[in-house]
């Protein structure tokens, strides 16, 4: 009991000195690989945070499902023969037998291969082997239905759970960061369509620095990616394209703007063009199409705690126009410094058939599990989570000061809500990031 309290007090010191060092623009870069740390993200971030599991168009039919994790517990996302969208817990009420061993199918009923108590798909206990001559009266089935997450609820499309029965609404949780959301959600009439399963892979990084470099580092896009750009995968002037774009911080999320040519879309065809227009509000299409102070598309964006986006162009052939495609991801934690990363591709449905083969093609170039951006990101990601799993690390505090002495001040006349800066090289939306870190890591 002594040492686990040590422990305990070490992480909590060394959140103390978190908190002191943030408002200077400093980190310490042990929390990128800490076990101490790790343990009470599990609890204080991941139980209580509203989390990302998947897309209403992976269960289109009734009884298709999804199994989903929020770090160390299994969830069926399912829908009910009425049509709702189930998140069940995935253990068995009688000896807490992991119900659903497959990844994603179709039932109607879920039966305990251990001792055969079946579940409708809506959850409902509705056979329990020799339940009359085991438990006469006693057992009401009403009550030993799977466990279903404490909430759960849908945003355009997106399935959020939460597992703090005491947390807010996922409306009021999603905030301003809506208006930025329904850009990447809502530029088509029929919505987006999951194509394909989500492709996952295991790398040896820490979740938070996925989540901190999509929600606002465009900085490493000059360094890190700059083979891309030279050799024509991602289109862009120079190198530096990112730089002179806007960031904007809405609570619980973040995002980055870059530079597109007015009336471009970065790409879309012209019946997604012409349905964003109608679909979208007037100062979100006018932020899109151009004006004397604005013409600019959203790329990278992140929200609290661990889901990230990308609407990103990509050149698919030599000489070819851009393509725009669409990748939600979520950095999975299976272990101090290690992850899960969770990559999905999305297009709007009424896409022609050309756009999302070739947008396709595109994340896959780039952002799919093999992608040329993947593994720059990623290798960066790996060794600076092996770093911050020494000793030295324990007193070596990083620099996440940018945009704090230069006199870069938040834009008066932006459209949306949040702050938002005329920089895209910029730590701001980092450093909101691990401010809403320690909101929940405070909350003991």
């Amino acid at each position: 009991m002594a040492t686990d309290e040590s422990k305990l007090s070490r992480a909590e010191a060394a959140l103390e000195l978190f908190r002191s060092k943030l408002q200077e623009g400093l980190i310490p870069s042990h929390i990128f690989n800490d076990a101490e740390i790790f343990e009470l993200e599990k609890d204080r971030i991941f139980t209580k945070a509203w989390m990302f599991l998947g897309h209403e168009s992976e269960i289109p039919n009734p009884g298709d499902y999804v199994v989903r994790y929020i770090v160390d517990d299994s969830f069926i996302v399912i829908r009910d023969e009425n049509g709702g969208v189930q998140v069940l817990f995935n253990s068995c009420s009688h000896r807490g037998m992991q119900i659903c061993n497959v990844e994603m199918g179709n039932t109607s009923h879920f039966r305990c291969p251990y001792h055969g108590w079946t579940y409708k798909n809506n959850g409902n206990l509705v056979g329990v082997p020799y339940g009359k001559e085991l438990y006469g009266d006693g057992l009401h089935r009403d009550q030993w239905g799977l466990k279903s997450a404490a909430k759960y609820d849908t945003y355009h499309g997106m399935i959020f759970a939460c597992l703090d029965p005491d947390a807010v609404s996922l409306d009021e949780y999603l905030g301003g960061f809506k208006w930025y959301l329904d850009i990447y959600l809502k530029k088509s009439e029929q919505g987006l369509e999951v194509v394909g399963a989500p492709q996952r892979w295991v790398v040896d990084a820490d979740w938070k620095l996925g989540a901190d470099n999509f929600i606002g580092d465009g900085y490493h896009t000059g360094v890190s990616h700059r083979s891309t750009i030279e050799i024509g995968v991602l289109p862009g002037p120079n190198a530096d394209f990112h730089k002179d774009g806007v960031q904007v911080y809405a609570d619980p999320g973040g995002a980055g703007f870059i530079y597109s040519p007015p009336q471009s879309f970065n790409g879309y065809p012209p019946n997604i063009v012409e349905s964003l227009k109608r679909n979208l509000k007037p100062e979100q299409v006018e932020l899109l199409i151009g004006n004397e102070n604005y013409h600019f598309f959203p790329s990278h964006a992140g929200m609290f705690p661990n889901l990230s986006l990308l609407n990103a162009p990509a050149i698919i052939e030599q000489g070819g126009r851009p393509v725009p495609y669409l990748t939600m991801r979520t950095w999975n934690p299976i272990g101090p410094g290690k992850i899960e990363i969770w990559s999905w591709f999305l297009v709007e449905k009424d896409a022609p058939d050309w756009f999302k083969e070739a947008s396709y093609r595109g994340y896959v170039l780039t952002f799919g599990s093999s992608g040329t951006l993947e593994q720059d990101d990623t290798e960066n990601w790996r060794s600076i989570s092996k770093v911050a799993k020494g000793s030295m690390a324990r007193n070596h505090l990083l620099n996440y000061q940018m945009g704090m002495t230069s006199g870069i001040q938040p834009l008066t006349d932006w459209p949306g809500p949040g702050t938002a800066y005329p920089k895209a090289y910029l730590e701001a939306n980092s450093r909101s990031f691990y401010g809403k870190y320690l909101e929940y890591m405070e909350r003991a």
